[in-house]
């Protein structure tokens, strides 16, 4: 309907009866169909420094840990677990998956690194200190991302829901539906944990969720659009991919897949 100098009084005599009569009817044109405001805060960033990243790297899994980063790339054929020099994007150790592997999330446990694969059920576990193969392990479904809270290994598969596994045995504790306003939160991605609470990318979007452990509810988005300067793409670029945290400095970092920077950022109210 037209709200022009013709409509007004009729618009708003709708309005009123909407108003009036809400009580008792459900309905009422338009107004029904209006959505409840969105609760969940939204931040923006601030670039602190931006660091050189490999720009072959197709990042699904990014760690901070004494000093240095952790990665694991994807791709068959391409795949690989890394350990990186922040200042110079050199990379220090590598160890390549087999061909039949695609790399996914990863995770520290004490001195052991758990690096999960796609679509292969399979997930590896290495020593911190040599690289050294020490075990695999095996899920259900596909494998995404994966973080530590101090107990329990936080996996995604790409869904709405996130998996509490036990990093002995790799078995499942519990899961948490991941909600915005009471709606699933799809597409779950790379997992940081982060002062208490769960950051997840999500694929094939700028944004990151800030999750509530203890119900799955989303605490607030950080809008990443345009941390990536078109000037230092090559047109290859992937999506935003990979969330570090170094605690002794409460820096965080991200980057995205085959992006050529990292980013140190600070989260700020929009």
């Amino acid at each position: 309907m037209k709200t022009g100098p013709d409509n007004v009084f009729t618009a708003r005599a709708m309005a009123v009866a909407c108003g009036v009569l809400s009580f008792f009817v459900i309905g009422c044109g338009p107004a029904a169909e209006m959505e409840p405001a969105a609760t969940v805060p939204v931040y923006s960033f601030e670039v602190v420094t931006a660091y050189p990243h490999d720009p072959n790297a197709f990042t699904q899994g990014l760690q901070f840990h004494d000093g240095y980063l952790y990665e694991s790339t994807g791709l068959r054929g391409r795949s690989s677990l890394r350990q990186v020099d922040l200042e110079s994007g050199r990379v220090l150790r590598r160890v390549n998956l087999p061909q039949r592997y695609f790399g996914e999330g990863l995770a520290i446990v004490e001195d052991r690194i758990y690096q999960l694969t796609w679509h292969a059920e399979t997930g590896f576990i290495y020593d911190l200190e040599t690289f050294r193969r020490l075990d695999q392990f095996t899920y259900e479904g596909e494998g995404w991302g994966l973080a530590y809270d101090g107990v329990h290994l936080i996996m995604s598969d790409g869904s709405s829901r996130l998996r509490f596994m036990d990093p002995d045995g790799f078995r499942e504790v519990h899961t948490l539906e991941v909600t915005a306003d009471g709606e699933p939160v799809r597409n779950l991605n790379e997992l940081a944990w982060i002062e208490g609470e769960i950051w997840a990318n999500i694929f094939r979007s700028d944004k990151i969720a800030r999750i509530d452990p203890s119900d799955g509810a989303v605490l607030g988005w950080i809008d990443l659009t345009g941390i990536l300067d078109p000037r230092h793409a090559r047109g290859q670029e992937d999506v935003l991919n990979g969330i570090a945290y170094d605690p002794e400095t409460e820096r965080i970092f991200v980057t995205g897949k085959l992006w050529p920077r990292l980013f140190e950022i600070r989260v700020v109210p929009e």
